[in-house]
């Protein structure tokens, strides 16, 4: 009842503070601003609606074309890394047939559950899967380990079974993590990447090692390639392209 009450008190008080015009009606409430909690809000709001987000590409994907004859699709699945590579570098999408389908914050059974819808549904030739890394931040709650490899596998089962072949990507090194310090990923990100170059090897798909190339002596992101030890800048994208293009040019050739 009083969960109740205190959520009926903060609709009614931000419809208030909607209207108001003083600065008064602008003060922070147990430290937050009017902006804060009203964006919270509407966030709970969408995860409790559309959880896995599946309207963030449903648009996009209804007015996507099928794959031309001879035409070798590339669709990018994860995180906020892979929503951020198609701005932070769009010249390494123009002209390729590479679709970018990557929802910020989202945890490994988010994903799986648009895996159909955002990937299947697409026809691409290749899926690209990079994500874990918000399960070890615990975006969605605690997770294992085991859960984010079981995720992992599920997603690539279906790639498989629908004849999309699979580039497994390890995580990207982080120390930590600004939204949620504290949880000490690094070790975290070595097994889960240990895992994945296991679980490719043993079942033939494509184990592309980013980690190896972007990590410093403390298994966190090398400072040139990141501004918050966990999303790429431009220079670590370049890092990441590099990478990718071979694995992808050994793909088609």
């Amino acid at each position: 009842m009083k969960m109740r009450f205190s959520l009926i008190f903060m609709i009614l008080f931000l419809g208030y503070c909607s209207y108001a015009q003083d600065e008064q009606a602008q003060k922070i409430i147990d430290g937050k601003t009017v902006e804060q909690i009203t964006g919270e809000y509407e966030y709970w709001s969408g995860i409790k609606n559309d959880w896995p987000n599946l309207e963030r590409y449903r648009e996009a994907n209804e007015n996507l074309k099928p794959p031309a004859p001879g035409e070798n699709r590339v669709v990018f699945m994860g995180n906020s890394i892979t929503e951020g590579w198609i701005y932070t570098c769009p010249e390494f999408f123009e002209g390729k047939p590479y679709i970018d389908r990557g929802i910020s914050g989202q945890t490994t059974p988010q994903m799986l559950v648009r895996f159909r819808q955002d990937v299947i549904d697409l026809k691409p030739t290749v899926v690209v899967l990079l994500c874990g890394i918000n399960d070890i931040a615990q975006n969605t709650g605690p997770s294992t380990l085991e859960m984010i490899e079981g995720n992992i596998a599920s997603m690539v089962e279906l790639a498989k079974a629908n004849g999309i072949k699979v580039v497994l990507c390890s995580v990207l090194p982080a120390y930590d993590f600004p939204w949620r310090p504290g949880l000490e990923p690094a070790e975290k990100v070595v097994a889960l990447n240990k895992w994945i170059k296991a679980y490719a090897a043993e079942n033939g798909f494509v184990y592309l090692d980013y980690f190896s190339s972007m990590a410093d002596g403390k298994n966190a992101m090398k400072a040139e390639y990141s501004e918050d030890g966990v999303h790429p800048n431009k220079a670590g994208y370049l890092v990441m392209e590099r990478l990718l293009d071979k694995v992808l040019g050994t793909i088609f050739e």
